[in-house]
């Protein structure tokens, strides 16, 4: 029996309870630690779980004989956290953004190396019926080569989400929405198409006068053979989720449709009936995922533990997202294409670089510790 502790006791680490009680063969939390321990019990409580409640993580490490560790805390202790569990001989899981910086990150991918443990970083959305049906679509080649993809990572909070006393810095939260929402887009892109080129992009902060960072932002990355636009967005009602993939035969879009054109003789389009019957029956065949989101790679990280199957979404992926974030960030501030990777001398490999260079669009005034409500939406589920 695997035995979990869970770090923070906020919204997203009763998503993580919920996700491990569906495993009850397999694991059991353990432990819960918060700075604010009355959270912790009051987590424990709502959940039924038989856990010990710390208000400190290394007395937890020590005494709650835990095998593995889920991070549920705000990005800037992610790294932290992680290390001192890896370094304690626990396995981790840890929420997105994996960290505030790529030295950060690539501090914890050394640690999980030397103490020969799991490091998984938390992208639920890659566990989606609708998405990985799509990969098979895509790379069985009906759509012949790719040429262009968006993604509109669109989402909308109210003003007062940013009160939360580590939201809305460069220094606690290290970015805006390109970090903490479209890290998930982000993250599908890379996991579609891989790592592009370069990067150009633009961010604001339109509407949210309580953050340092942005709240909007458009990015267009460069591949050697394609070009994708990404547009990230906290101020969109309805967040009406999207990626489109513009293949040389057909275009296929989540939500699911699909469209194809031939030319005309002049070069205009007619429509190609007999293949959108085909990529639309294809689709139709394929199957669902028996779990999606995050109780699904939460048993990926359950049965890695057991080393009865690979581990999914490890930190050098988590990486990867990350450094598309910083690259933005880079060639926002620069006004210029960037090229990627990003080196470790570059000064948007660190966080103290990043919080150095970064543009603050309004100076944060109001702070409190905890919202009267925990409740939260994970968002839509590519406007499902």
């Amino acid at each position: 029996m695997i035995r979990i502790g869970i770090v923070g006791a906020g919204a997203i680490a009763a998503v993580h309870i919920d996700s491990f009680l569906q495993f009850a063969s397999l694991c059991e939390v353990v432990a819960v630690c918060d700075t604010f321990v009355d959270k912790a019990h009051s987590l424990i409580t709502d959940k039924k779980v038989n856990a010990q409640a710390y208000a400190d993580i290394q007395t937890m490490l020590d005494e709650g004989n835990l095998d593995a560790i889920s991070i549920c805390l705000p990005p800037n202790m992610h790294a932290t956290v992680a290390i001192q569990a890896l370094s304690s001989g626990k396995h981790v899981i840890v929420e997105k953004p994996m960290a505030s910086s790529l030295q950060e990150c690539d501090q914890m991918i050394a640690a999980a190396k030397k103490h020969n443990k799991l490091l998984c970083v938390v992208s639920q959305n890659r566990w989606k019926t609708q998405l990985n049906n799509t990969k098979r679509i895509m790379d069985e080649g009906l759509l012949g080569k790719v040429v262009h993809a968006s993604f509109d990572s669109l989402w909308w909070r109210g003003s007062v989400y940013y009160d939360l006393w580590w939201r809305g810095t460069w220094e606690q939260e290290a970015g805006g929405v390109f970090t903490s929402h479209s890290v998930h887009y982000l993250d599908l892109m890379q996991m579609l198409f891989g790592m592009p080129k370069k990067v150009q992009a633009f961010i604001s902060n339109i509407n949210h006068t309580n953050s340092e960072c942005e709240d909007i932002g458009f990015a267009v990355f460069t591949y050697e053979d394609k070009v994708i636009n990404f547009t990230s967005s906290l101020v969109s009602h309805g967040e009406k989720q999207a990626i489109v993939i513009n293949g040389e035969k057909a275009s296929i879009s989540i939500p699911f449709s699909v469209s194809s054109y031939n030319s005309l003789p002049n070069g205009f389009p007619e429509q190609n009936k007999e293949l959108e019957k085909q990529i639309q029956k294809r689709y139709e065949e394929l199957p669902a995922l028996e779990l999606e989101g995050h109780p699904a790679q939460l048993l990926n990280f359950l049965r890695a533990i057991e080393q009865k199957e690979a581990l999914a979404l490890d930190g050098n992926v988590g990486r990867q997202t990350i450094e598309l974030i910083h690259a933005i960030y880079k060639s926002a501030v620069l006004q210029r294409p960037v090229d990627l990777p990003l080196e470790s001398t570059d000064p948007f490999y660190t966080k103290e670089g990043l919080v150095q260079k970064m543009p603050r669009f309004h100076t944060k005034g109001k702070s409190v510790d905890n919202f009267s409500t925990s409740k939260i939406t994970l968002g839509r589920d590519f406007n499902a």
